[in-house]
């Protein structure tokens, strides 16, 4: 019970330090980090289904995240161009510039100075990939989605 407590609390307190730096820009965690993902991308763009795969979520809450960002105007809906049953995901110039300044602020208020030491992260960091892993989240190596 301790270790379960212990790091749901540790979410909670990590989630609202990120929740209070995004909430100035408008967006929640799922919103900062498929823009972020879109960003990363060579043309600002991937079929939903990628993005679902590389976030990890369920393809409703990919679709979900994406109808909230689209209607605020920093992504668009593309037909894929190969693939008539797809959808391509679009990040747009607002989008992009957006996430640029929300992550300026994330990396400022949270990721620089995530309230431990290096090492205490590199082993916490190690820790929780086992979890994970033993879990079956991921297996090593994972295969990447197919980039557009």
């Amino acid at each position: 019970m301790t270790v379960v407590t212990s790091i749901m609390r540790a979410h909670q307190l990590m989630l609202a330090r990120v929740d209070e730096t995004l909430r100035p820009f408008g967006l929640s965690f799922a919103r900062y980090e498929l823009l972020t993902l879109l960003s990363f991308t060579r043309e600002g763009r991937m079929p939903m289904a990628s993005a679902s795969a590389r976030l990890q979520v369920h393809p409703t809450s990919v679709t979900n995240t994406v109808d909230r960002l689209e209607a605020a105007g920093l992504v668009r809906r593309e037909p894929h161009p190969d693939d008539g049953r797809a959808t391509l995901v679009v990040l747009t110039e607002a989008g992009r510039d957006l996430a640029q300044r929300a992550t300026a602020a994330l990396n400022a208020s949270v990721f620089e100075a995530p309230g431990l030491t290096a090492d205490d992260a590199d082993e916490l960091v190690a820790i929780i990939a086992r979890l994970r892993r033993d879990a079956g989240d991921f297996a090593d190596p994972r295969p990447a989605p197919d980039p557009l």
